[in-house]
């Protein structure tokens, strides 16, 4: 394997899907009307893109995306510290955020439906709140599993409870705060999927897909869903790069 660059295995992966894909055709373990080969499916992929039909409904959806994760962040990590500097306000509150945590979003939507109506509002709303959920827990769990040592440590060189805080609390939780910030975005762009299929929507990668398998558009279904498959990547690409930049420390003694 010396001769294979380490930049080029990240492309076994799809090749390897893109091989598995044509094999399921040519072996005709799936009708081509219901899953179109690959070399087809990416040539139309290539054709929405140069006409343009895509860019609203991708920019609409990485707009909500966007928004339910900035909403989510302003709320849930502030919350999520306060919380995690004082564990018994956490552990009093420990069930609601895992029960609702642990509900489907989707199972909300009808209570969202009812308290915002059928509007960008509601799709930016329901995601926000599941993104949020995570990323408190994340954020409230960083600063109570700081490491002791070093807080310790400061607090036996006098430095002050605000310092301790600021300097050792918060910088010993960022890497767990990122662990909820990437599982935040990801969760964020799953309800708004879903909020775009299945509540009155205009625009969107969500309403493009069940647009699709309601006329019978195979290659435009997949090519939507690959969209969606890329977007999700790219976003929790970003964090990732992100998480190695700012918190090289993270994982050392």
């Amino acid at each position: 394997m010396r001769f294979l660059d380490k930049r080029w295995l990240p492309l076994i992966g799809p090749i390897l899907l893109l091989a598995l894909w044509q094999l399921m055709i040519s072996a005709q373990w799936v009708k081509a009307v219901l899953l179109p080969p690959p070399g087809e499916t990416l040539a139309h992929l290539v054709g929405v893109f140069t006409s343009g039909s895509i860019y609203p409904d991708l920019w609409s959806t990485l707009y909500r995306t966007l928004a339910s994760f900035a909403i989510a962040v302003a709320i849930g990590v502030p919350l999520g510290v306060v919380l995690g500097s004082a564990e018994g306000a956490y552990r009093s509150v420990e069930f609601l955020i895992d029960f609702f945590r642990s509900t489907p979003s989707s199972a909300l939507i009808p209570l969202f439906l009812l308290i915002f109506g059928i509007t960008d509002v509601n799709k930016i709303a329901i995601a926000s709140f599941g993104a949020m959920l995570i990323v408190l827990f994340n954020s409230a769990y960083g600063v109570m599993n700081a490491k002791k040592t070093r807080v310790m440590a400061a607090q036996i060189m006098g430095v002050s409870k605000w310092h301790v805080f600021k300097d050792v609390l918060l910088m010993e939780s960022l890497a767990q705060t990122f662990v909820g910030l990437r599982s935040a975005v990801s969760m964020a762009l799953v309800i708004v999927i879903v909020a775009e299929m299945f509540i009155g929507s205009e625009t969107g990668l969500g309403h493009r897909i069940i647009d699709a398998q309601q006329v019978f558009n195979v290659k435009e279904m997949y090519c939507s869903i690959l969209v969606t498959g890329a977007l999700g990547y790219g976003l929790n690409l970003l964090f990732l790069l992100a998480e190695k930049r700012l918190i090289h420390w993270s994982g050392k003694a």
